[in-house]
C-alpha cells in the first residue's frame, strides 16, 4: 500500500552522485552531516566542487563518463530535481581498512574515500531509498548549504521506487556488511557500453539488461517493436499473391532474420535479400549453421506442379553438386496445394513443404522473442519425417513447443517475483518454488524438482538475466530472486 509525504527541503549532493542514485547504481550518499533515519527530502544535483581530488581520481573509472556528463549538463541559473529519497539508515564509518570494500560497492575511488575520511574524520554513509518524481521540478540554483528549501512543498508518494523492496534489501545488506559485488566483470562491461549506448540501439538494450542483472534497475526502458515486423507481417499476404519476385525476397529476408547466413557470392545460390536467384538459380540457399536449399511458389489459387520439385532437384545439383545438395535441408515455400505427383516427389526427395503463414509465424516469434528460435533444435524437425505437405504441421508443432517453453519460463519468473513480494524475503529456494509451481491446479507443464532447477539456472544466466541466483554446495539449496519479467503476447 502506497503512502504520501510532504517534502519541503532538498539535500545537496554532487550531481554525479544524484545521477548514480537515480540510476540505481548506488543506494547511498556521503552528506557532510549525520541524517536522521526516516527523514525525507528531494535530491538536489549541485555543482559542488569535490575540492579533494580531480574528478578522474574521485570517481571510479567505470562511472567517470557519467560523472563528467552530469557536471557538464549543469547550468548556472537553474537545476532539475528528478527524485526524492527517504533516509533508511546513516552509517558512520571511520575505519580506513573498510574503504576499499566500500569503493567496490559505490562510485567513489578508495583514494577519494581516504581523503574524505582525513578531512571529515567520519564518513556519514546515508542509505537512501530513492523514488522518482512524476515530473521534474525546476528551481533556481542555490549557492550553498546541506539542505535547501524548495520553492513549494511537494506531496510525493512511494509509487515509483527506483528499486523494489527485495532488490533494495539485498543491496542494503551487502552495503552494511561491505560484501564484495557479485559480478565486477559485468560492471566493467557496462561501463564500456556507456558511450556506445547513446548512438547504438542494440548497445543501449544490452546496457539496460546488464543494469537489470546487476540489480541497478528494475525495468528495461520501453522499447519499440522490432521494425522488421512491418515486412514480416506481409509474408503470408505476399505469399498468397501472384508477386513471386517480392515473395522470394521476403523469404530470403526471413531466413536471414532467423539467423541463417551465406557467404556464397554465386547469385545462383545466394541468400542476398536485395537480389533473387533469377532464371536458372535457386530461390534461396543457406550455408550456416547448416545448408538449406529451397524454392518459392507464390499464389494459393494455383496448384504446385511436379515441375517445382524437379526444378529444386535440378538446380540444387547444378549449383551445389551431389554431396552438398544431399546434405542440405530442402524446403519449398508454397501457398497453393501440391498436385499429388508433386507431393509424392517431395516426400521421396525429403522436401519440406511449408506455407507462407507458417514462415511468418516462425519469423514473428523470432522478432518478438529474439532468443526463442534455436536453429540447431529446428534442424532435426526439418530433417525428419514427415515430408511433403505434412511437413508444415511438424514446423507448427515446433513453434507451439517453443511457445510452451516460453510460457513455462514466464510462469516461473512470476512465481519467483510473487513469492518474494508476498513473503518479503530476499530469495526463495528451489523446493519452495516447486511447491508454489504446483499450488496452481493447472501449471503450464509437469516439472520435477531437477527439471525446474535446470530452467531456473537458465533464467539466472548472465546472458538472460531474468533471475538472480545464490549458489549453494547442494543444488537443492540454491536460492533465486527476481530481476525482470518475461512478457509474452496473448
Amino acid at each position: 500500500m502506497s503512502y504520501s509525504v510532504f517534502v519541503d527541503t532538498a539535500l545537496q549532493l554532487p550531481a554525479p552522485d544524484v545521477e548514480a542514485l537515480i540510476e540505481g547504481r548506488v543506494i547511498a550518499a556521503m552528506p557532510r552531516i549525520f541524517i536522521e533515519p526516516g527523514r525525507s527530502f528531494a535530491l538536489y544535483p549541485a555543482n559542488i566542487s569535490i575540492n579533494l581530488l580531480p574528478h578522474q581520481q574521485y570517481y571510479r573509472s567505470s562511472f567517470l563518463p557519467i560523472a563528467k556528463t552530469s557536471f557538464s549538463q549543469l547550468t548556472s541559473e537553474t537545476i532539475l530535481i528528478k527524485a526524492w529519497a527517504k533516509c533508511e539508515w546513516c552509517q558512520i564509518l571511520n575505519d580506513p581498512e573498510s574503504l576499499e570494500a566500500l569503493s567496490q560497492l559505490t562510485v567513489w575511488t578508495t583514494e577519494a574515500l581516504q581523503q574524505t575520511l582525513l578531512q571529515r574524520r567520519n564518513i556519514f554513509l546515508t542509505h537512501l531509498r530513492v523514488y522518482l518524481l512524476p515530473q521534474p521540478l525546476e528551481m533556481p540554483v542555490h549557492p550553498s548549504g546541506n539542505f535547501v528549501s524548495l520553492p513549494k512543498s511537494l506531496n510525493v508518494t512511494d509509487s515509483t521506487p527506483v528499486l523494489s523492496d527485495s532488490i533494495f534489501a539485498k543491496r542494503r545488506q551487502k552495503l552494511e556488511k561491505l560484501e564484495p559485488p557479485e559480478h565486477p566483470e559485468w560492471e566493467e562491461l557496462q561501463s564500456a557500453l556507456v558511450h556506445l549506448s547513446t548512438t547504438n540501439p542494440k548497445a543501449k538494450q544490452l546496457d539496460a539488461e546488464i543494469k537489470m542483472f546487476l540489480g541497478w534497475s528494475e525495468k528495461l526502458p520501453t522499447t519499440q517493436p522490432d521494425p522488421d515486423l512491418a515486412w514480416i507481417s506481409a509474408i503470408a499476404r505476399i505469399g498468397n499473391s501472384s508477386d513471386g519476385n517480392t515473395f522470394e525476397k521476403l523469404v530470403r529476408q526471413s531466413f536471414v532474420k532467423l539467423g541463417f547466413a551465406n557467404s556464397n557470392t554465386n547469385p545462383k545460390a545466394s541468400l542476398n535479400p536485395e537480389s533473387t536467384g533469377g532464371a536458372g538459380g535457386l530461390d534461396f540457399y543457406c550455408e550456416t549453421p547448416y545448408p538449406v536449399a529451397g524454392e518459392c511458389k507464390a499464389s494459393k489459387h494455383e496448384s504446385v506442379p511436379n515441375s517445382v520439385t524437379a526444378q529444386l532437384v535440378h538446380l540444387g545439383l547444378t549449383h551445389l553438386g551431389q554431396d552438398k545438395f544431399d546434405r542440405s535441408v530442402k524446403i519449398i515455400l508454397a501457398a497453393g496445394p501440391l498436385t499429388n505427383p508433386a507431393n509424392q516427389a517431395a516426400i521421396g526427395s525429403k522436401m519440406n513443404v511449408i506455407r507462407p503463414e507458417t514462415l511468418q509465424k516462425l519469423v514473428e516469434l523470432k522478432a518478438k522473442q529474439p532468443g526463442s528460435i534455436d536453429l540447431l533444435q529446428l534442424k532435426p524437425c526439418l530433417e525428419q519425417q514427415p515430408f511433403g505437405e505434412e511437413a508444415d504441421a511438424k514446423v507448427n508443432r515446433y513453434i507451439d513447443d517453443v511457445r510452451e517453453k516460453l510460457k513455462v519460463r514466464s510462469h516461473l519468473i512470476k512465481i519467483v517475483k510473487n513469492r518474494l513480494e508476498i513473503t518479503g524475503v530476499e530469495n526463495a529456494g528451489v523446493e519452495v518454488l516447486h511447491g508454489a509451481y504446483y499450488a496452481n491446479p493447472n501449471p503450464p507443464q509437469p516439472l520435477n524438482l531437477q527439471e525446474m532447477h535446470e530452467i531456473l539456472i537458465e533464467l539466472a544466466s548472465p546472458l538472460t538475466g531474468f533471475l538472480g541466483r545464490v549458489k549453494e554446495d547442494d543444488w537443492r539449496r540454491d536460492r533465486f530472486y527476481f530481476l525482470r519479467d518475461l512478457p509474452l503476447d496473448d
